[in-house]
């Protein structure tokens, strides 16, 4: 793919190594030539670094394979999972989960993407549905379009609710930016 084709989630082969575009900036200076400044991380070693590419620059866009996965459990070993295509067992370390292995519970689906057979990002589900357990006490005066306050989640977060969430609630949440949604139905 062309340089200038570059978008934040792809994922590029760079000296050999799967990296992942962090954000990038197409820049065309004054009497200069067009060029792409592309923040990557690597998916290896975990490093960042920035680089820049001529817009007409040609580079290897890697091929990812997507999955269907659950949750079956976890330990200290890491996240046990199974592909709800063909039932294979997998264990998914922090590394591959990251920030996101927080809101991973037990029966969730999920989509890992692969490269080489190797496991290297999930994706998760735009929502989830999960039980609040601790907040503060409900204000008779509360509004959908009052002030926020936090909550704890089954999973352990804490995110910001409307005053009129109660303990023992069940709330939708986006799990991809941890936000509020609705009330579970």
């Amino acid at each position: 793919m062309k340089a200038s084709d570059i978008r934040r989630g792809h994922v590029l082969i760079i000296d050999g190594q799967p990296c992942r575009v962090m954000d990038f900036q197409h820049r065309t200076p004054g009497n200069l030539r067009a060029f792409v400044q592309v923040r990557l991380r690597n998916l290896t070693s975990g490093n960042t670094f920035d680089t820049r590419l001529s817009a007409t620059e040609f580079v290897e866009d890697a091929r990812l394979d997507t999955k269907d996965m659950q949750v079956i459990y976890r330990d200290t070993n890491g996240v046990h999972v199974m592909d709800t295509g063909n039932y294979e067992q997998y264990t998914l370390d922090d590394e591959v989960v990251g920030d996101q292995g927080q809101w991973l519970e037990s029966g969730m689906t999920f989509q890992a993407e692969w490269l080489n057979g190797r496991p290297i990002a999930i994706l998760l589900p735009a929502s989830a549905e999960v039980e609040v357990v601790e907040t503060a006490p409900v204000m008779k005066t509360a509004t959908k379009t009052a002030s926020t306050k936090p909550a704890t989640l089954s999973n352990g977060v804490t995110i910001q609710v409307p005053e009129f969430i109660s303990e023992g609630e069940r709330v939708r949440v986006n799990p991809r930016e941890g936000v509020y949604l609705e009330r579970a139905k």
